[in-house]
């Protein structure tokens, strides 16, 4: 990376035409690195990492969201490397250890906080995420911090939304309005309007997760999630637990879960409820998975 050589050591991620790699920088400091295949990119794919690069390069210095060290891009090598903060371990893995275990309100409580932090972040700036996800929040020395903005997109300053030309994200964590809203047309093109509202409802089937072990469209199949999850009809259950859950926290799912975005609340108002006054953050032991090593060369 301009000229500068990292020395691989795994690879902890991969999808479509991209590999993620931890690497030893020559200072000895740990990296991780995005290597982008661009050769048989199509312009929507190299857009969204030109987009991706933007929007963290305005982040920088923010403590919530995930460090972009250096990028180099050249026709030539038709190759896009990130260098990049290492995370230790993602949320989903976390949630995945702990299922089945009861539930750990003061570890919902740190982790809920930091998520709340990240995103308040992003949203003071204009930018809706729009893939909000546990896969999405990593730890980089213990704190939680918001990676992957290649389809975030910053809102203009004339409106409150962003328009988006298809549906984008992860269904379970899909708003209905990501879903469902095509809101007219621009440039012979149907668009959807998403505002922060819609980042809301992604978090409140993360927090639904964390307490549940599951996020709350889980068990549905693909086609019943697209039907459901707009459907005002198809009520949204708040099972009891074996661990009596605190009526501070059910009220925030129901608030974040609610299909009209214009009634949900705010990242503000979130922080600011007693339930989510959250000390410092908790220092966590976990395990870190085994990776599986990538053929592909940096």
């Amino acid at each position: 990376v301009h000229r500068k050589v990292y020395q691989r050591l795994e690879c902890i991620g991969k999808g479509g035409s991209s590999r993620v790699y931890k690497v030893v920088s020559p200072e000895n400091a740990i990296y991780a690195i995005k290597r982008v295949s661009l050769e048989n990119a199509d312009p929507a794919t190299i857009e969204s990492y030109k987009n991706e690069i933007a929007l963290l390069r305005r982040l920088e210095g923010n403590k919530r969201i995930i460090r972009l060290i250096e990028y180099d891009a050249t026709s030539s090598k038709k190759n896009l490397l990130m260098v990049m903060e290492c995370g230790e371990v993602d949320l989903a893995k976390l949630l995945t250890e702990k299922q089945g275990e009861p539930v750990d309100f003061p570890w919902v409580t740190s982790y809920w906080h930091q998520m709340l932090q990240a995103v308040q972040v992003i949203h003071e700036e204009k930018i809706v995420h729009s893939d909000l996800k546990p896969a999405n929040f990593v730890l980089v020395k213990g704190s939680l911090k918001l990676i992957d903005f290649g389809i975030a997109k910053a809102i203009p300053n004339d409106t409150t939304n962003i328009q988006r030309e298809q549906q984008i994200g992860t269904v379970n964590y899909m708003s209905p309005e990501a879903i469902q809203g095509t809101h007219g047309m621009a440039g012979g093109v149907r668009v959807m309007k998403l505002g922060r509202a819609s980042d809301v409802w992604s978090l409140g089937c993360i927090l639904y997760q964390m307490i549940y072990g599951q996020a709350p469209f889980y068990f549905l199949s693909m086609w019943q999630k697209m039907s459901a999850i707009p459907d005002p009809s198809h009520a949204i259950d708040f099972p009891a637990n074996a661990t009596p859950i605190p009526p501070g926290i059910i009220d925030t799912m129901r608030n974040c879960l609610k299909r009209d975005p214009k009634t949900r609340p705010s990242i503000p108002e979130m922080l600011a409820e007693k339930w989510n006054m959250s000390p410092e953050p908790r220092k966590l032991a976990f395990k870190v998975p085994k990776r599986n090593n990538c053929s592909s060369a940096i």
